[in-house]
Formats: structure tokens, sequence, C-alpha cells
């Protein structure tokens, strides 16, 4: 049966969440992930419309608010101005090259397909086909947080993965209640301001924000 118009946006939003989780894993550059992160917030707003929209689920309209004043407004802001102060537009240091990671990010992209494809055929939902790509985007942020030394794109990692979750509670069943929404809503940005405190402290004790430093806390 072929999908509506509203569920073939959808899809094409969901495949645009893709892209850019792929090049969130491949970017080097600090500015360039927050410009990343807060389009990938876009994406996932314009996404959740269009299902309130199609489906009359008023509640994901606040939703989609909400997400493009945390995640594209807010939230990048905050990662701008914190990244002024501490002065670190430098490179992001990977543990593995860009090409490996590439291909373990699209090893990762296989199993979240083949993994979802029996739980999307059991769903009747019209963005069903985007469970495996929500999946997908989960694994991609999580790895993207394994390969990273620094700090700033770890939390960025950490918050891509959220809206990754986010994306497929959507995808299988029409969002989360108003109240979880809020929660987590607050959750991720109370969450932000601590990783600002936690990057300032690491900064003044290390003079850099490598977490390998970190190993030199723990006791002999």
């Amino acid at each position: 049966m072929a999908l509506p118009l509203s569920g073939q946006i959808v899809n094409l939003l969901a495949a645009l969440l893709l892209l850019l989780a792929f090049a969130m894993l491949a970017q080097r550059r600090v500015l360039t992930l927050i410009k990343l992160f807060a389009w990938q917030g876009a994406a996932l707003a314009v996404s959740t419309a269009i299902v309130a929209y199609a489906t009359g689920q008023t509640h994901l309209y606040f939703s989609a608010g909400l997400t493009v004043a945390l995640k594209v407004v807010l939230i990048p802001w905050l990662l701008h101005r914190l990244i002024d102060q501490l002065q670190v537009r430098w490179d992001i240091e990977t543990l593995l090259n860009i090409p490996t990671t590439m291909l373990a990010g699209i090893g990762l992209a296989i199993f979240a397909f083949s993994l979802a494809t029996p739980i999307s055929q059991m769903a009747s939902t019209i963005t069903r086909s985007t469970l495996g790509i929500a999946l997908a985007s989960v694994l991609l942020s999580f790895l993207m947080m394994i390969v990273r030394r620094k700090a700033v794109p770890q939390v960025i990692g950490f918050l891509s993965m959220e809206n990754g979750l986010f994306f497929a509670a959507t995808s299988a069943t029409y969002g989360m209640p108003l109240v979880v929404e809020l929660g987590v809503a607050l959750d991720v940005l109370v969450g932000t301001f601590i990783f600002g405190i936690f990057f300032f402290h690491i900064r003044e004790q290390f003079d850099s924000l490598d977490i390998r430093h970190m190993e030199k806390l723990k006791e002999d």
C-alpha cells in the first residue's frame, strides 16, 4: 500500500536525520558539529509536526515546539557560548580514523535495520518504516561518544542520542506522554548546564578537555 504524502515526507526527514548522524560521526570541527546538531533538531521538529498533523495527536505540536526551542535555539546557543569561553575551536581528535569510523557506522546501521524490521512489521503507525533509522541514529550517536577524545563532542553525541530516542518513540507510538516529554526536556537542559560546569572544571584542572587526563584522578 502506498504511503500518504505525510508518510513520505516523514520518511524523507528520517533519511535526512540518518545522513546528519553520519555527517556528525565524520565531522572534525566543533562549530560545524554544533550546527549539524541544530539541523538534526530542526528535522526532528518538522517530522514531529507532520506526524501531529497527519494523526491528530495534538500533544506532538507541543513536542515539536519544545524541540525547536531547546535543540535548535537554546542548546546550540549555550554550546557556542561555552566553546567561546573555553576557546576550543580546535579539530576533534578521534580514537579511530574517519574511514574506519564510517565503516563501523555502516555496520551499525545495517544491524539497526535488521533488528528493527520484525518490530516495524508488527507496528501500525504511518512512521513504522522509520524505526530502523531511529535505532541507527541512536547507535551512531553512541559510536560518536566512544571514538571522540574530547568532552564537548561526547556531550553533543549524548544529546544527539536523545534525538534518536525521541524519534524512535515518535516512530513506534506517536510520541511519549506529555509529562514524560517535559521531564526529559528538563533533564536535557539541566544536563547541559551540568556538562558546562564539568567542562570548566576539567579545563581549570588540566588545561585541556581531553578526557584521557581524567585517568590521573584514579587512585593507585
